[in-house]
């Protein structure tokens, strides 16, 4: 049985799950769903037409599913999803999509977004994401499962950033990560794999030399990209990571991708489909 504080206002037409707790001043729109077995500390604000996995905990001052931060936006009955098992830190935004963005706003399981991190229209989140404090996604953007955003770190809309990818705090992305990368920068640039996280994640050490042979081959070998891009394809075979990878470079879509400084005093090469 859910308990509702007598102080929050839930409007008719909203569906409460069973042993879910809605703390003080919590207000709860119409068009919301909440999971069984939910949190919300107090002072949380969902809106719109928002669904809230089992078992998320939501502490104060956060505010789900409202309106996007978009000039076109014209009020219609978008969507924001929440994942279960999530915690939503102190004051974290999610926005619902845009029509013209596809309707939809995507955030999967098991994530941790600290205070103050924010999720814009239209992105998709894979589950287990880390992200911490001020964190924030513009618009459209995708993020892989496991992907870990350091704090006051930002992505430019339609951003793509691959499953295990790591971005270092106060760095600011406007190109895609590919999978497993380890970004860092104002303007941020590939700076190695993510090497602590593929050992948390099973990568055995032949696994790990294989890959790292291909990131090397392919961020810092000899001629374009676009030649070693070619060449690393008759390696895919060699490991999932490096087929998935792969992948992810020929489903590039707005954004160039983001390249490794081969020395501090040459500018980052540009994305093959640019080359």
């Amino acid at each position: 049985m859910s308990k509702i504080d007598p102080t929050a206002r839930v409007e008719d037409g909203a569906v409460i799950g069973d042993g879910a707790v809605i703390g003080p001043y919590c207000t709860i729109g119409p068009n919301v769903k909440i999971g069984s077995e939910c949190s919300l500390k107090a002072h949380v604000n969902i809106a719109g037409h928002t669904t809230i996995g089992a078992r998320c905990q939501i502490f104060p001052f956060v505010s789900l599913g409202e309106a996007p931060q978009d000039l076109g936006y014209r009020g219609e009955p978008t969507t924001l999803t929440v994942g279960e098992g999530c915690t939503i830190r102190e004051s974290v935004t999610m926005n619902r999509g845009t029509v013209k963005g596809g309707g939809k706003t995507v955030v999967g399981a098991r994530g941790f977004f600290m205070a103050y991190s924010h999720v814009g229209h239209d992105c998709r989140v894979g589950n287990d994401a880390i992200f911490a404090n001020s964190a924030t996604l513009g618009g459209h953007c995708e993020i892989g499962d496991s992907v870990y955003m350091g704090g006051l770190s930002a992505a430019h809309q339609f951003v793509r950033i691959g499953s295990q990818a790591m971005v270092a705090g106060v760095s600011g992305l406007r190109h895609d990560v590919i999978p497993y990368g380890m970004v860092s920068g104002q303007f941020a640039h590939l700076v190695g794999m993510n090497i602590i996280g593929m050992r948390r994640r099973g990568f055995t050490a032949s696994r790990l030399k294989i890959v790292r042979e291909f990131y090397q081959q392919l961020f810092h070998g000899g001629g374009v990209f676009a030649e070693r891009l070619e060449a690393g394809r008759k390696t895919a075979s060699a490991d999932p990571a490096i087929s998935e990878i792969i992948k992810f470079i020929d489903d590039g879509k707005k954004r160039p991708l983001c390249m490794a400084h081969n020395n501090p005093d040459k500018p980052s090469e540009r994305a093959h489909r640019e080359v």
